[in-house]
């Protein structure tokens, strides 16, 4: 490693738009799209802003480390579907999960009455075929300029990219799965 010299100037021009509700990305194959994403609605939260957390694979009586924290202080989430794709008994009844969830998280972003809406691996069902990407498209475009919008899941599709303002790729880079060490309850649940 080289040891570098802590910058003392600043490196860049500070911004001087509006500010405006952004629309987010984390995507990629490596661990910490939805921790990330958590993190930003703890965040929000935490500044008194009204945050909603639509999770597109997960059931909704999941008890998840974030499910017992965010219930502990007053963020809702809520599980729109059935569990990974793997695990489903019915893929028709999946995707209609996926589109009754949609629906929800539509409604909620249109509404305008919260500053974050988080849609956690809304990637697959829209990669699966069960939403529509055109649809998706038109809602976060046409949302409340206030509004801010987070997506996570591996594969963003690259209309989705283009459209947003910030996108993030996670890089697998190593994972303890690969030296046979299973998830660890706090870390990946």
């Amino acid at each position: 490693m080289e040891i570098e010299k802590p910058p003392v100037d600043r490196q860049a021009d500070k911004p001087d738009g509006d500010r405006r509700g952004l629309l987010l990305i984390n995507t990629g194959d490596g661990k910490g799209k939805s921790t990330s994403a958590f993190g930003l609605a703890l965040r929000a939260h935490g500044r008194g802003k009204a945050v909603k957390i639509y999770q597109f694979m997960k059931v909704p009586s999941a008890r998840f480390g974030e499910h017992r924290m965010f219930e502990q202080i007053g963020i809702p989430i809520e599980g729109l579907g059935d569990g990974f794709s793997w695990k489903s008994k019915d893929l028709e009844h999946s995707a209609q999960l996926a589109r009754d969830g949609w629906a929800k998280a539509a409604a909620t972003i249109t509404a305008g009455e919260h500053f974050l809406v988080v849609l956690d691996e809304i990637t697959y069902p829209i990669r699966y075929g069960w939403l529509d990407l055109q649809s998706v498209i038109e809602v976060l475009r046409l949302r409340p300029s206030h509004v801010n919008v987070m997506l996570t899941g591996r594969g963003a599709p690259q209309e989705l990219v283009d459209l947003a303002d910030t996108v993030t790729e996670m890089t697998l880079v190593k994972h303890h799965y690969n030296a046979g060490v299973p998830a660890q309850r706090g870390i990946e649940d």
